[in-house]
């Protein structure tokens, strides 16, 4: 019987303080679903100790990749990553953050419901990560819709599983290092109507670390994307 290959894509960026327990924790998702499914972390050019702890790991886990590479930013990292695992055979593709905030044990209704995908994405319903990050994703559901003429749920969310042959053609509609890329790729998934369904999910505080992005930086993303928004409302 063949399984169904799932690739978990989960960029890294200073996370030494929880890199090794979301491993032991998202490691099991991989080994469950089977097949040639792997786990892969993309090491975004930290400069604490991640990489070294990822590079332990693999000795540990069988279906870990490790890949380093230099600092490109949260969006060109998760477009790498969803190249790789395209490259690399995958039927499906996740991705979550490598922070511990999400739960592995609410991925099973996705997985069970993956032929319906599209875009299966996490509904932050249960958000533990702050007033102001509820306001940004508010805010950031007005300025999608005044840019695109969409209403996007949750249109940021790290837990989202796709088809792999559909993310394909996706892809080409993104530009290179996006920065808020998988704010787009919700906008794209939904404006042309490509199976968008959201599933709630518990959102925690991180497990450990600090948070490189903070909201003097969230408020100049916000500035820089609303520009790159209106330059590409016509073309996706």
């Amino acid at each position: 019987m063949k399984h169904d290959c799932l690739y978990i894509i989960m960029p890294a960026y200073n996370e030494e303080a929880n890199i090794e327990s979301v491993i032991q924790q998202w490691h099991p998702v991989a080994e469950k679903a089977g097949g040639d499914s792997r786990l892969v972390i993309l090491n975004d050019g930290s400069r604490d100790r991640t990489w070294e702890r990822i590079q332990a790991c693999e000795k540990k886990y069988s279906r870990l990749i490790g890949i380093n590479k230099p600092n490109e930013g949260h969006g060109a990292t998760v477009l790498r990553g969803y190249r790789y695992a395209i490259e690399s055979g995958a039927d499906y593709i996740f991705q979550t953050d490598s922070d511990g905030q999400t739960r592995p044990e609410e991925f099973g209704k996705f997985w069970v419901n993956r032929e319906k995908c599209g875009l299966l994405i996490g509904y932050r319903k249960g958000r533990r990560d702050g007033l102001s990050r509820l306001f940004v994703t508010r805010v950031l559901r007005l300025v999608l819709l005044a840019s695109f003429g969409v209403w996007v749920k949750d249109a940021n969310t790290p837990y989202r599983l796709m088809k792999a042959s559909q993310l394909k053609k996706v892809l080409k509609r993104i530009p290179e290092g996006f920065f808020l890329s998988n704010v787009l790729m919700t906008v794209i998934y939904e404006k042309h109507h490509l199976n968008v369904v959201y599933y709630p999910i518990t959102f925690l505080p991180r497990q450990g670390g600090k948070n490189s992005i903070n909201l003097k930086k969230i408020v100049g993303i916000g500035k820089n994307s609303w520009a790159d928004f209106r330059k590409l409302r016509k073309t996706i």
